[in-house]
């Protein structure tokens, strides 16, 4: 669709009913709420740490940060419990069709998986592939092993595919990681 006096060219997004235009993180925030409520876990978003510099109040309710920096680097989106063990992963969405670049994720979040793989935790990466409508959760070791090999600067599609482990997604429970957990680490 051309709109008047435009040059640019509006695509309408691929909005499958899977999807229906929700982000990974919206769709695991609805996921987390539910799984909350049906008391199967506790598992939150961890917030950004900021240092706020600057605030503009126009009016107290209409209080605005203009300025803040990150204090420290975060560590990873998601962490909590479930059943009676240490749940931490990190989230990322790709558009390619071919590869996950490794610089979508930092060396900060490398190491701290590995901390806390070493302390028992169960630590892993889920990753939607918004080209093939799939999400998958990738072991966090597994991840770093590749990681670490030095061989390439992204995950292929075919070893994420092979690897990785899909997530179901149902209405309830748009990315029931912990469904896939269960098959992974036989809980």
């Amino acid at each position: 669709m051309k709109y008047p006096n435009s040059s640019k060219v509006y695509v309408k997004p691929n909005t499958s009913a899977a999807n229906r235009g929700m982000s990974l993180e919206e769709d695991i925030n609805k996921t987390n709420r539910y799984y909350l409520t049906s008391d199967i876990a506790v598992i939150y978003k961890k917030p950004t740490p900021i240092t706020i510099v600057n605030v503009d109040y126009p009016k107290r309710s209409a209080a605005r940060i203009t300025e803040a920096y990150f204090k420290v680097a975060s560590t990873t989106d998601y962490n909590g419990i479930y059943l009676g063990k240490y749940i931490d992963f990190e989230a990322k969405e790709c558009n390619s069709k071919t590869s996950f670049p490794f610089s979508s994720i930092h060396p900060h979040q490398i190491r701290h998986l590995t901390d806390v793989l070493r302390h028992g935790a169960i630590a892993f990466i889920i990753l939607r592939m918004t080209y093939y409508n799939k999400d998958f959760l990738i072991r966090a070791q597994d991840f770093i092993d590749f990681y670490q090999s030095g061989n390439r600067r992204s995950l292929p599609y075919a070893w994420i595919s092979e690897n990785g482990f899909e997530i179901p997604m149902t209405y309830q429970k748009p990315c029931d990681y912990l469904e896939t957990v269960n098959r992974v680490y036989e809980m």
